[in-house]
């Protein structure tokens, strides 16, 4: 389970363009990415390690390159991610935890990814698919007007509705419905 450190002081909240920067970079991106894999809290050396592995597709990654990723991790991206309370970045103790800003992030990386198509994207096109597959039933084009309109519309919706619950069960670390049962 995804553990999150209290804020330190009083919780500012991250301007879009502070976020934007902070996930304009691979290296600070994939720390996130690693460190609420490995449940908020990781050491600078561990970090390291997976981050240049996963930068280099190479298990483990060159030693030259996972000294690069930790000096730059050490040196530059974990103070920061924790100027931003994104993290907490002891650098004595080499150690890095996750902050409650990680969270204003999160809601972007989800908007925001890497590489692909964006869930607004992909919900756009599905229904776009599903509008001009109902238009060209109704206009009667050959093939797809032999199609039962109902079927069709219930089709879509069971298309958006496993789509969307696939979303929610992949990027969320709590359902609304466990939120309830608390």
């Amino acid at each position: 389970m995804l553990t999150i450190a209290e804020p330190r002081g009083v919780a500012r909240g991250l301007e879009e363009g502070e976020i934007h920067d902070v996930l304009r970079n691979d290296r600070r991106r994939l720390a996130i990415e690693v460190l609420k894999e490995e449940g908020g809290e990781a050491s600078v050396r561990d970090l390291a390690e997976e981050v240049a592995a996963r930068e280099t597709g190479e298990a483990p990654a060159p030693r030259n390159k996972r000294q690069s990723v930790y000096v730059s991790l050490h040196q530059t991206h974990l103070p920061k991610l924790d100027d931003l309370d994104i993290v907490d970045y002891d650098p004595d103790e080499q150690q890095v935890t996750l902050e409650a800003g990680v969270q204003e992030v999160e809601v972007f990386m989800e908007v925001v990814p890497r590489y692909g198509v964006t869930w607004g994207e992909f919900t756009f096109g599905l229904a776009l698919l599903g509008l001009a597959t109902t238009l060209a039933v109704l206009v009667g084009v050959p093939r797809l007007s032999s199609l039962h309109l109902g079927a069709l519309v219930a089709g879509i919706f069971v298309l958006q509705l496993v789509a969307s619950a696939h979303h929610v069960v992949t990027t969320q670390d709590q359902t609304v419905l466990q939120r309830i049962r608390e």
